[in-house]
């Protein structure tokens, strides 16, 4: 199976992508993935990229598109993946059919994972991440004792929050989305592809049981 999950920041994307994909058994790839180990890696393409990034700016189309060029060569993307927050622009989703059709590739599917802003907002500025290169684990706030930067998975004081999860940040994220990756699910409609929007509110289990309803898969 082939498809775009779609959803503003915070609406759940990474864990069910993650989920998903595991379960259909294909690559799930995610945009913010791949430009975070861009930006990690110190390159020159990663140095670009991180003004943009760390700013909760779109990256560039011609970056983006030419990481997913990249990704759809790889034979494992041939039975099938999950793009995890790609396109984010109507040129990206142009620029996808284009790539899409360089291989012999049809998408299968476009999914959107929706949520209010505030219930988003609340989700990514509590959010913390293990800063042990070793661990990476994702918790959040409101499963921490109040003050705590113990990370519960490794036992350190390790905790931190993303650069990009500030409030500030989440909500010119957010905006970023509603303008210009909205849009991008228009295109999709005009172009005839096969839909379907879910609710992304309740237990990561719930929207889960959700999203294998509108693919047709077992949960």
């Amino acid at each position: 199976m082939r498809l775009v999950l779609m959803g503003a920041p915070g609406a759940g994307k990474g864990t069910q992508g993650e989920v998903l994909a595991r379960r259909l058994g294909v690559p799930r790839l995610s945009t913010g993935d791949m430009i975070r180990e861009a930006v990690s890696s110190g390159s020159d393409l990663g140095r670009r990229i991180a003004g943009y990034y760390e700013a909760g700016d779109l990256v560039p189309d011609d970056v983006v598109l030419g990481l997913f060029g990249e990704a759809f060569s790889d034979p494992a993307s041939q039975a099938g993946f999950v793009l995890d927050g790609f396109p984010r622009t109507p040129a990206q989703a142009e620029g996808l059919d284009g790539l899409l059709q360089s291989v012999g590739l049809e998408l299968d599917i476009v999914v959107t994972i929706d949520a209010p802003d505030d219930e988003l907002v609340r989700r990514l500025s509590g959010r913390r991440v293990c800063s042990e290169k070793e661990c990476g684990a994702v918790t959040h706030l409101n499963m921490l004792p109040p003050g705590s930067g113990r990370c519960p998975a490794c036992g350190r004081d390790s905790l931190s929050q993303r650069s990009d999860d500030g409030e500030e940040i989440v909500r010119n994220r957010l905006l970023v989305y509603r303008e210009q990756t909205r849009p991008v699910w228009d295109y999709f409609l005009r172009a005839g592809a096969r839909t379907a929007s879910i609710d992304g509110i309740g237990s990561p289990e719930e929207v889960g049981r959700r999203l294998a309803d509108a693919l047709g898969v077992a949960a």
